[in-house]
């Protein structure tokens, strides 16, 4: 019966073993995409996911493709390609990463606090043990937020870069439009001359696709709809525009450039003006704390020793 227990404990701590190496080697993995010029990029996903991931194909696939859940999909997938993810992770993993965080690590997590309440010294514990199973309940549903929640940070992420980038890009494809390049020739220059980042890669692949036998108008079509951002919605319109109408594209896109400009320096100085009032919550709950605890907390010592106020 010994033997039975200690072979039973070996095989168990092999397979915990087992498990964790599996575990870490999946979250040091390094994931890549393939741009369409054959290029390969790196991309970063954080370790949760990276470390969860394995373990979507124990989520049967009848409920991450069911026909009810066809919307979501389709939005998750629109996500993955304006977030630059595409290939990377697909949309069923992404709706059974929703299910196995807050099962896998939202309930050892509460099982971390089912043992650490009881351990909270005075009526701060014996408060957290009445409200645990709010407590826990509320803890599953933000690890159930985890994926979209990063998923949506990714888009944001790609966005700002594109924003950053995109009126340079335009100065410089207008610069070789009316030297005398074309809008194919233009674009080649400005990939292989610019470091690749996300505004480079959607290029490559509206130049490849131009190669392949798109129209430029589908190819720019394709653009808009792949990124989902309103500047570059209005760059691939405004294109579109001066190529039906005839207008020169070099016209087309210096107006274009200096409309960005304009609206990024508008969203700068709104978050300038919304600085002020984001900084009013830490002011209160930090700052004036520390500093009346600075100026009347000696004061208030001395009155309390010698017997009141």
């Amino acid at each position: 019966m010994d033997w039975e227990i200690i072979v039973s404990s070996v095989l168990a701590f092999i397979s915990v073993l087992a498990v964790v190496g599996v575990v870490a080697n999946t979250a040091r993995h390094v994931t890549f995409v393939t741009l369409a010029d054959g290029r390969r990029q790196e991309r970063s996903l954080p370790a949760l996911i990276r470390m969860m991931l394995p373990f979507c194909l124990f989520i049967p696939r009848f409920i991450t493709e069911s026909n009810t859940l066809e919307d979501s999909r389709i939005r998750i997938d629109r996500k993955l390609v304006s977030g630059g993810y595409e290939g990377v992770v697909k949309a069923h993993e992404i709706i059974a990463l929703r299910v196995l965080m807050p099962l896998g690590l939202g309930m050892a997590f509460c099982g971390l606090l089912y043992f650490a309440f009881p351990q909270m010294p005075g009526s701060l514990g014996a408060a957290l043990v009445d409200r645990q199973f709010l407590i826990y309940f509320l803890v599953l549903i933000l690890f159930g937020f985890i994926p979209d929640g990063w998923l949506k940070q990714s888009v944001k992420r790609r966005h700002r870069s594109i924003e950053r980038s995109l009126p340079f890009v335009l100065d410089l494809l207008t610069l070789s439009v009316e030297s005398g390049l074309d809008f194919m020739s233009g674009i080649q220059r400005i990939i292989e001359f610019r470091a690749v980042d996300p505004l480079g890669e959607e290029f490559i692949r509206v130049f490849r696709e131009i190669q392949v036998g798109r129209t430029r108008k589908e190819a720019l079509k394709n653009l808009s709809v792949r990124v989902n951002h309103p500047d570059i919605r209005s760059v691939s319109s405004a294109l579109i525009q001066a190529d039906e109408l005839g207008v020169g594209i070099g016209q087309a896109l210096r107006i274009q450039a200096e409309q960005i400009r304009v609206k990024r320096f508008q969203r700068a100085e709104k978050l300038g003006n919304e600085a002020p009032v984001k900084l009013l919550f830490p002011l209160v709950a930090f700052i004036f704390p520390s500093v009346f605890l600075v100026l009347l907390g000696p004061v208030i010592f001395q009155m309390w020793i010698r017997g009141g106020f």
